[in-house]
């Protein structure tokens, strides 16, 4: 198995557990891997085999262009070839953990983003809040920026004997990045519209609106002005002739004493607000590439119930928009604790390179089996 590499110098026989065609190197210079990996534009995995904090210290500064992974739980599983998640005390657990991070911040590229999912765990009765604490250690020690806190909805949960509490079906995952500026395309993650139609040879937008109940509403308002009413008529004329140009999807038209501002209405807080005063109607437009996906994400996890191998519950679907949004076309994903190899499966079914560590060797060789038909 050519593409593995061992980072450590000195192999430790407990954790060579993978078939018998992987290959150890000792003392490789990974810097040099990864760039013949890049420029040799093939989407088949590069698998590093070592601790995570170690391999990444050799790996070249601003290399890489996205990271996702889903690193091992504290308390809660025995993964092969221990490591991270078996520490005794939660504190020591994000410790070690949020260093691989700094590491991993060292070798993003200034506009690339970092995608962490984490689960809780519960001591003595409490849920320890450990994705939040692992979240709040990166901004404030590290300077990390964190732009959403995606809330993975599992749909099902698991088996859950307890009797004094709510079922735990959902976890974190958050989006980091290291400065305000970074690489972001969200046509790509936008779903399809549905499409204006013309009834009676009027305009009627995906949603059923067809400005009938604007125009009543305008001329029977007591709060705008005859000339605010007449800005107000051409407005909305222009906005059902975007719709059926395809420049906008929909539009939603607030119009003073008839609708309240969104958001706020102080003046002070919205410009919508502002703009309600002033103008007496504002707009909602709807982009015509359709909506952007919400922060709440329902997701099955990876069904693991007809494999001999185990398999992370942390599924492809999750990191399909983050790697799609986040991820250019041509740049390279690293999962510094890649397993069996979810994020690599996902970013080779997006087109982009990438590149899995793990300390595990029996997991690496399952995730080369997964990613064996990639060229």
């Amino acid at each position: 198995m050519d593409n593995v590499k061992n980072a450590e110098t000195t192999p430790k026989p407990e954790r060579q557990l993978a078939p018998r065609r992987l290959r150890s190197v000792i003392e490789t210079d990974y810097a040099r891997e990864v760039h013949s990996y890049r420029s040799g534009g093939r989407l088949r995995p590069l698998l590093l085999l070592g601790d995570a904090r170690l391999v990444l210290d050799q790996l070249p500064s601003s290399c890489i262009d996205f990271a996702m992974t889903s690193p091992p739980y504290w308390g809660k599983r025995e993964y092969e070839g221990g490591g991270i998640g078996q520490e005794n005390d939660y504190r020591e657990f994000i410790h070690h953990l949020t260093d691989i991070f700094l590491a991993l911040k060292r070798v993003l590229k200034p506009e690339g983003s970092f995608w962490l999912n984490i689960g809780d765990t519960y001591q003595d009765k409490g849920l320890a809040g450990i994705p939040w604490r692992v979240a709040l250690e990166l901004t404030d020690r590290q300077g990390w920026i964190l732009r959403n806190s995606v809330i993975w909805n599992k749909v099902k949960s698991g088996m859950d004997n307890t009797k004094d509490r709510l079922g735990n079906i959902h976890e974190h995952v958050f989006h980091f990045v290291k400065q305000s500026k970074y690489y972001y395309d969200t046509d790509a993650i936008r779903s399809k519209p549905r499409e204006a139609r013309v009834v009676n040879g009027a305009v009627v937008s995906a949603t059923g609106v067809s400005g009938v109940r604007y125009k009543r509403q305008i001329e029977l308002s007591t709060t705008l002005s005859e000339e605010e009413k007449r800005d107000a008529f051409k407005a909305l004329e222009q906005m059902l002739a975007d719709v059926g140009a395809g420049i906008i999807s929909d539009f939603r038209m607030i119009i003073r004493g008839q609708q309240r501002a969104t958001h706020s209405d102080s003046e002070k807080v919205s410009g919508r607000a502002k703009e309600l005063r002033d103008r007496g109607f504002y707009f909602l437009r709807y982009h015509p590439n359709g909506s952007k996906p919400a922060d709440v994400w329902d997701i099955m996890p990876e069904d693991t119930q007809r494999r001999e191998a185990h398999y992370a519950p942390y599924p492809a679907d999750l990191c399909r928009i983050p790697i799609l949004a986040t991820c250019p076309h041509g740049g390279v994903v690293l999962d510094p604790f890649c397993g069996t190899g979810t994020t690599l499966l996902a970013a080779r079914d997006l087109g982009r390179q990438s590149i899995g560590i793990d300390i595990s060797s029996h997991y690496l060789g399952l995730a080369e089996e997964r990613c064996a038909t990639l060229l």
